[in-house]
């Protein structure tokens, strides 16, 4: 996703001499000698500063902006699957009527308070506030081991709740921003018909001149309905799949970061245009998410995603 670059103050220096003086024995010789004395042609005047990077460019970034990218990437074939495929990884950010918009997995964020637009850092920690969705296909296709294929596909879930973070500029170096919140959501669609919780923490700043760094660190909370849908081994499932009965409990299921890094290939973030984005990321499912046979048998605990793609703003 692009950011407005940071523009570190020009200073210029410059060098000054002194003549020496001439000797007189008296002032009125030492006058007379100072008139006759040529004189130096005068200094050139310095040459003004250079003007800052991009300062003729009409920033993209104004009070409606967005950045669409598509890419692929190898993630887990289920949560707990040690099996890894590709699958697509879309991306989307903007502002549009005074609304922010910011990925959520596969999903997104609005703000609806983002602040006024421009290219000045904000001097003051803001309130972030708006709905959020996330959508979880897990294990309902694509299940690459045959045991757990043996278990049945699950329905999709669409999770929908709310977001509130706190976000504080200027925190190592200008137009960075620490963010401090916390995500709600609820499946509506029947699936696990439960709650997920999910506290974060993110970064972003710029890397250089033309590198966008964001980078996200996450724990997910989720209820006893979502972990008996996701995690349990039902004697049906059991009895299909060979694996132990296995009865899932709520808590802590995953705790995770990730990175996305963006380089914007003309090397200027404030005119739009086009940007290579990769992404990777790691997580490690905890409590029952990891006791599950799913996980601890067929599986493994620890979670990668590793992928990579292109990006447009306009």
């Amino acid at each position: 996703m692009k950011s407005c670059l940071s523009l570190a103050p020009l200073t210029l220096a410059l060098a000054l001499g002194a003549a020496p003086a001439l000797a007189a024995e008296n002032a009125e010789a030492e006058a007379g000698a100072a008139e006759e004395q040529p004189q130096p042609p005068p200094e050139p005047a310095p040459a003004p500063p250079a003007p800052p990077p991009f300062a003729f460019t009409k920033p993209v970034f104004d009070e409606t902006w967005a950045t669409i990218g598509l890419g692929a990437g190898l993630v887990p074939s289920y949560a707990g699957s040690n099996d890894y495929i590709a699958f697509p990884l879309p991306l989307i950010a903007g502002r549009v009527g005074g609304v922010g918009i910011s990925p959520n997995g596969p999903g997104f964020v609005l703000d609806l308070n983002p602040g006024k637009p421009g290219l000045a850092p904000r001097k003051r920690a803001r309130i972030a506030f708006g709905p959020a969705f996330r959508f979880r296909n897990d294990r309902n296709n694509r299940i690459s081991d045959e045991v757990v294929a043996r278990a049945g596909e699950l329905d999709a879930a669409l999770e929908v709740g709310a977001n509130v973070a706190v976000s504080i500029p200027n925190v190592v170096k200008p137009f960075d921003q620490l963010s401090i919140g916390v995500q709600a959501r609820r499946d509506v669609l029947g699936a696990h018909e439960g709650w997920v919780i999910e506290p974060q923490v993110g970064y972003r700043a710029l890397v250089g001149k033309a590198f966008t760094l964001q980078a996200q660190a996450s724990m997910e909370i989720v209820t006893d309905r979502f972990a008996d849908f996701y995690f349990s081994v039902t004697p049906a499932q059991s009895a299909a799949t060979g694996l132990a009965q296995f009865r899932a409990d709520g808590g802590v299921n995953r705790i995770g970061t990730t990175a996305i890094l963006a380089y914007d290939l003309d090397r200027n973030p404030l005119n739009g245009g086009w940007s290579l984005t990769g992404v990777g990321g790691y997580s490690r499912l905890l409590g029952d998410g990891a006791d599950t046979p799913y996980t601890s048998v067929r599986g493994d605990a620890n979670q990668f995603i590793l992928g990579g793609g292109v990006a447009f703003t306009f």
